[in-house]
């Protein structure tokens, strides 16, 4: 194969690695990272002691206690005497260990729902799609048990009832399961394929060292843009949450599940630029090296007068 050719076609294939390095972290990180039950409730764990996502929590779980309270009882004085009670008792129940274990339960329910819904296969199911939901009432149970032990007054009028919070609507459900089908197969192959492409660039390139220090500058390019897709995707996953939906507690949430990402993407840029910098130097050190053999080979000059 001409030179000329094996150069293009070696650069060709590594600026396809490169390109594909952040979009197979993103297809790894979604098929690997978020569709693992463990990693994901190890992951949120840490955010039940968040002040922001407690104060979601508790505010979300009050206005639905004080919604139920409503529904039952048709006593106006009684809703405003409850009112504070109830978002004190559930503010103070968000501390305690119990809502902890309840924290990490309910995103082990909800994931794995999640997670059966979008992997289910029966064509029978798919014509009759019901939307994921979670059950609230073991939190609201835990609010009227310690509304009673502290005496307020009608604490024991508080209904609590299965209440189906909808995480994943019925109608997105078989968009989804088609992208989370193409993800499991990329999140294998993209990262494979680039760096069989990064491999096989060098292998095929005329000066290899100038390959190897373009594939590890493009990798570190890739992480750099791994990094701007995650920064991009908070603002627009932000900007984009319906106006009941608290931004700190959503964005202390996507800055946990995407903390692997940014982990990532400070990898590649570091491991390439850390290879590229070797490459130099190793370049650099032989070039001197050749020139003083040289110098040391090259004949004496004259002197002057002989």
């Amino acid at each position: 194969m001409p030179s000329r050719l094996r150069s293009a076609a070696a650069a060709a294939l590594i600026a396809l690695s490169c390109l594909l390095v952040p979009f197979g972290a993103l297809a790894a990180w979604a098929a690997y990272g978020l569709a693992d039950t463990g990693r994901y409730v190890t992951t949120m764990a840490p955010l039940a002691a968040d002040p922001d996502v407690r104060n979601a929590v508790a505010d979300t779980v009050g206005a639905d206690i004080m919604r139920e309270v409503g529904h039952r009882v048709d006593t106006g004085p009684m809703r405003g005497t409850m009112g504070p009670f109830v978002h004190d008792a559930v503010h103070s129940f968000t501390q305690t260990r119990a809502f902890r274990l309840a924290w990490d339960a309910g995103n082990r329910i909800t994931h794995d729902a999640v997670l059966r819904a979008l992997r289910a296969e029966d064509a029978a199911d798919a014509l009759h799609e019901q939307p994921v939901t979670v059950d609230l009432a073991p939190v609201a149970a835990q609010v009227k048990a310690q509304l009673t032990q502290d005496h307020v007054p009608l604490a024991a009028r508080i209904p609590v009832e299965h209440t189906a919070v909808a995480v994943l609507p019925a109608r997105e459900l078989a968009l989804l399961r088609k992208g989370f089908d193409v993800l499991e197969i990329a999140g294998f192959w993209l990262p494979v394929a680039s760096v069989v492409f990064a491999v096989a660039g060098i292998a095929l390139a005329v000066q290899r060292r100038r390959a190897v220090t373009a594939t590890a500058l493009g990798t570190a390019l890739g992480g750099a843009l791994l990094g701007l897709f995650v920064a991009v995707g908070r603002r627009l996953t932000l900007a984009g949450l319906p106006a009941g939906v608290p931004h700190p507690a959503a964005g202390v949430v996507y800055d946990a599940l995407t903390a692997t990402l940014r982990t990532v993407s400070w990898l590649l840029l570091g491991l390439g630029l850390t290879v590229a910098l070797i490459t130099w130097l190793t370049r650099y050190v032989r070039v001197l090296r050749l020139a003083r053999r040289r110098r040391a080979s090259a004949p004496p000059p004259p002197r002057a007068g002989v």
